[in-house]
């Protein structure tokens, strides 16, 4: 099939590689003319494991082309995909401008029918202002032509995108066409033979499910952070908590890991977009609100044990920080953690020495070059100097350290792990002070009853 996909971001370009790499031949139209030329050259602009080879490789094939020039987009393709950017506005609502340009575009140019599909994150009524800008932009032109608006929101987790994508637990598309859903079903087949994974439904429904999903797992991770920081008061230890309750098969594992906050794209834009949607149609969503605001607390929690443990007193000091990316196996930086902690020790007067395997660059981009801020090349450079460790991103190279040379790096030795990679006694035998996310163990004093049955503990062993 021929299928034209608009922007070349994360989504646009994840689903352009795997529908050419199944044999569909793929025209991806952007507005960044330097993005083109490196896309076309077989450089890919963002990290992903495995899609570097799938460029090269379907380009090399024929099958997957890019370009400016809108006009020859909607010429190439049945399926005219948009997959631009929706921004939160300052009031938390998406901004569909861009979704809703590609559209004019599409109805501007289009000489016969189209399959018009929004793979973009977008609220629930964005194909009915989609078909009415394309049908105001065809009735201008004194244009007569059929096409069809469809919603498809992707499921992509960053650093498992290709795999999501070849192999997906779902597909959804939403459409009021039987004969458009067919089409659809015929596009994604080469990813379902083995299994049906395709759910139809309704335009609206299909698009309230995209943010329904994000917001049920931002939730899962705000409320386990909720559970880890009354566990620190308590006494108790959330990872036995999280192995006890993930044990149930009604709550599972996933996304119940505690942490120093969630980021990316798309939780944190997904959770305001769906409550400011929320509010547009007279509901107050609590729970959602709920959500925001422990993961905006919570990225400050590392900064609190950080400025607890020195007794308030940052200035000139120097932290090293292992982990950039708001998750492994990416470089993006929206909204992570690391960057709440590193503008909280700058605010506080301490210097940052970072490493990150892949994030460094986008780092770079983000803060530019300043005296309070290096980057450097491995893990163990980072500690030159520093007077605490702090680690923000659980990449594998980070789970099993040398942690005779990070205590005689260190000048205070002390780790504070905001993604819970350790056994805190393990490290503490080590000689580390080690601080982490509800092990029980917390810099402020608990309560006085906690440490008297600590102390009775102790004394038993």
């Amino acid at each position: 099939m021929r299928l034209t996909i608009f922007g070349s971001g994360y989504v646009g370009l994840v689903s352009g590689a795997c529908f050419a790499e199944v044999g569909n031949h793929v025209l991806c139209v952007d507005v960044d003319e330097r993005k083109v030329e490196r896309l076309k050259r077989g450089e890919s602009p963002i990290y992903e494991p495995g899609l570097a080879e799938l460029l090269k490789k379907n380009l090399a094939a024929g099958r997957l082309q890019f370009t400016t020039n809108a006009e020859e987009g909607v010429r190439h393709g049945l399926f005219q995909m948009i997959a631009v950017g929706t921004p939160p506005d300052e009031d938390g609502a998406a901004d569909l401008k861009h979704v809703l340009d590609v559209a004019e575009d599409i109805a501007r140019h289009m000489t016969e029918y189209r399959i018009v599909v929004t793979k973009s994150t977008v609220p629930v009524g964005t194909a009915y202002k989609v078909t009415a800008r394309i049908e105001a932009t065809l009735k201008a032109r004194g244009a007569a032509l059929e096409f069809d608006v469809v919603s498809n929101p992707e499921f992509l987790k960053e650093g498992a995108a290709i795999g999501d994508f070849l192999k997906p637990d779902r597909i959804i598309v939403g459409t009021d066409n039987l004969r458009t859903g067919e089409l659809l079903r015929l596009l994604y087949d080469p990813f379902t033979r083995n299994h049906e994974r395709m759910i139809v439904m309704d335009v609206q429904s299909a698009e309230l499910t995209k943010y329904a999903a994000n917001a049920m797992l931002a939730t899962k991770i705000s409320f386990m952070n909720e559970l880890a920081n009354l566990a620190e008061r308590m006494g108790a230890d959330i990872e036995m908590v999280r192995r006890g309750i993930g044990a149930d098969p009604r709550i599972g594992y996933h996304f119940i890991y505690p942490g120093a906050g969630y980021g990316g794209s798309c939780f944190p834009k997904d959770v305001k977009a769906l409550a400011r949607s929320a509010r547009d149609h007279a509901f107050d969503a609590k729970l959602l609100h709920a959500v925001e605001d422990v993961n905006r607390r919570q990225k400050q929690m590392l900064f609190q044990k950080i400025s607890q443990y020195f007794d308030g007193k940052l200035a000139g000091r120097t932290i090293a920080l292992w982990g950039l990316a708001f998750k492994p196996n990416t470089d993006d930086m929206r909204e992570a953690p690391s960057r709440a902690l590193m503008e909280a020790l700058w605010e506080a007067g301490a210097k940052v020495r970072a490493y990150d395997p892949v994030a460094s660059e986008e780092a770079r981009r983000i803060y530019g070059s300043r005296p309070d801020f290096t980057l450097v090349g491995s893990a163990p450079e980072a500690l030159t100097g520093a007077d605490a460790l702090a680690i923000l991103t659980e990449w594998q190279e980070f789970r099993s350290p040398d942690f005779d040379a990070i205590r005689a790096a260190l000048k205070s030795p002390v780790i504070f792990d905001g993604r819970n990679l350790y056994d805190p006694e393990m490290v503490k035998r080590l000689g580390l002070s080690y601080y982490a996310i509800g092990r029980g163990d917390s810099v402020a004093r608990p309560p006085a009853d906690v440490s008297k049955w600590r102390r009775r503990k102790d004394d038993r062993a």
